[in-house]
This record gives structure tokens, C-alpha cells and sequence, in this order.
């Protein structure tokens, strides 16, 4: 098993009792020290995936290694590596921050420690809110309380279940700043998300699971530079009724009513402009303007998922 594996996951099977195939001969290896960022439209697999990691969905079959530990036959061991963050939000109403961190902590049988407790209550800007009850708290404050239980007891692995939803867009790159800076102390943080944003501006890799099965997975850039597409847009000076023949070469289009000329090519491709331009000029069309765009990571996603 490599070394620098946080996690590796081996033919991994979930099927329920009603039939129901949740997970499909996954395999999937995640590096230590990176953010990976598990994409997936609803009951994809995603969170059956991040709880049969951590122990709380048992498989039908393959393997999970956590730290090099099988987190069946080594559970304790495994689990002690882990931090998770759910979905839902659950924790003492009438508790206090201070209280509920720390009561985490204990949980996993670490000895008290109140300077690490208050440098990670700063870290994730909870230091003025400690002695608050939770149920005075505003949601994304609440998010911040249930990602500083999951790290009280130190762990290696962070997992962020929908870590932003219900987030206001300031308090989530907020929240996308700490998880970075979480990353820069060696944690590794994997992450599922609704919001296609969030994992292009904070994902080192990516994966995407549909219907059980895990697409596939790859580096953020390369998956951009070998998936994505560039488009370059002519607005003419003057309509089109159709495309010249010299230009029948190119993967050309003609938009608003003959007024745009759109030139689609692969990102890994290059597009000779000068030669068109040269073409258009022969042809006499005049642009007065060029714009160009690269696809987002979301149009890649969709043609992933409904492929």
C-alpha cells in the first residue's frame, strides 16, 4: 500500500437490503496533504462513500485502509485518524462552544487540552463566541462549531459532508480560507459539494461519482485542460447569412442571427487565429470585436454526469 496514501479504498461494494446498489467497485487512492473534492448529483453514492470510510455504513465488500489501518479489522485505530463533518448540524442546543469542543475531544479518549482548544477556536474565528450556547448561534457559526468537534481530536483526515450549504456566499470563502489553512498544518480534507464553485477554487483533485460508480478522478488542471473547451467569439461588423467555405475547416458557428462567429476547439488544442482571421479578411467578414472563454468546471461536470 503506498505510503503517502491518507486513504485507499479497494472494489468497494454497498448494496442494500431492498437491492439498491449505492456503491459500485469503487477504487480510489487519496493522497496525504490534498483536498479532494467528491463530485456527485443527489444519491450519487457520495455520502454512503464517506460513511462507509468512516465506519458508520458497513459495505458488502472491498476494502478501506485509514492511515494504513483496515478501519474493519483496526476500527479504534482507523477512526482516531478521521474528523467528519455531516450534513446535519447536531449538537447540544444548550451547550457552549467551549464545552461541546472539548467534550469531543474526550470522546476519543485524548487528555485535555485548553491551549489547543483555544488556538483552534481562533483559527475558525469561534474565540469570542466560546462561551455562547449553540442554539445562539447562527448557522454558519454552527458549521464552524461541528468542523472544530471534528478536528478536537487532532485528526489526519477531515471530512466535509456539504460543508457550506446554507452558507451565506461571504461566510463560504470564509470558510474556504480555513480549510486551506487546515490543509497547510498536513491535514487532509475531502470534501462533497453541491457548489460546483467551490470545488474549482479549493479541490487539488477531483472525482466524480454517478449512480454508484466513480467516473473518474483526476488532477483539478488536467481534468480542465484534457475535458475543457475554449470558445472564441467574433462579433461581426456586418451578419453572415451562412459560413464561408474557406472557413468550413473549423468547428465554426453562427449565433445571434448571423451576427457572432463562435469558434469551439479542445483546451489541449491550439487554434490558429492568424489563419482564420486571414480567411475571414479573404471572405470579407470584418469582426469588431473577439471575445474568448474557457468551459467551467460545471459544464464539464454536467457532460460527465449525463454522459
Amino acid at each position: 500500500m503506498p505510503q503517502n496514501n491518507a486513504i485507499t479504498i479497494t472494489a468497494l461494494d454497498k448494496i442494500y437490503d431492498n437491492g439498491f446498489r449505492a456503491l459500485d467497485n469503487i477504487h480510489l487512492e487519496i493522497k496525504r496533504g490534498e483536498i479532494f473534492a467528491l463530485l456527485g448529483p443527489n444519491g450519487a453514492g457520495k455520502t454512503t462513500l464517506i460513511n462507509s470510510v468512516c465506519g458508520i455504513v458497513r459495505p458488502t465488500g472491498g476494502t478501506i485502509a485509514v492511515d494504513g489501518f483496515d478501519n474493519v479489522m483496526h476500527y479504534r485505530k482507523a477512526r482516531e485518524s478521521i474528523g467528519l463533518v455531516p450534513q446535519e448540524l447536531s449538537t447540544d442546543a444548550f451547550e457552549s462552544v467551549w464545552n461541546t469542543v472539548s467534550f469531543s475531544r474526550g470522546l476519543f479518549g485524548k487528555p485535555r487540552n485548553p491551549s489547543y482548544i483555544e488556538d483552534l477556536l481562533k483559527r475558525l474565528s469561534l474565540w469570542d463566541k466560546k462561551d455562547e450556547q449553540i442554539r445562539r448561534l447562527s448557522g454558519g457559526m454552527k458549521r464552524r462549531v461541528m468542523i472544530a468537534k471534528a478536528l478536537s481530536h487532532e485528526p489526519d483526515i477531515l471530512f466535509l459532508d456539504e460543508p457550506t450549504a446554507g452558507v451565506d456566499v461571504e461566510l463560504r470563502k470564509s470558510m474556504w480560507a480555513q480549510v486551506r489553512d487546515l490543509r497547510e498544518t498536513g491535514v487532509t480534507v475531502i470534501l462533497t459539494t453541491h457548489y460546483i464553485e467551490e470545488a474549482q477554487e479549493m479541490a487539488d483533485r477531483i472525482g466524480v461519482i454517478n449512480k454508484g460508480k466513480l467516473v473518474l478522478t483526476e488532477d483539478k488542471s488536467t481534468l480542465m485542460r484534457k475535458m475543457g473547451k475554449r470558445q472564441m467569439t467574433f462579433l461581426l461588423k456586418e451578419p453572415l447569412a451562412a459560413i464561408p467555405a474557406n472557413l468550413s475547416a473549423y468547428q465554426l458557428t453562427l449565433e445571434d442571427g448571423g451576427n457572432k462567429l463562435v469558434l469551439t476547439y479542445n483546451s489541449q488544442e491550439e487554434a490558429d487565429i492568424s489563419d482564420i482571421l486571414e480567411k475571414m479578411t479573404f471572405s470579407h467578414i470584418r469582426p469588431k470585436d473577439i471575445t474568448s472563454r474557457q468551459s467551467s468546471l460545471e459544464e464539464i461536470f454536467i457532460q460527465l454526469v449525463e454522459a
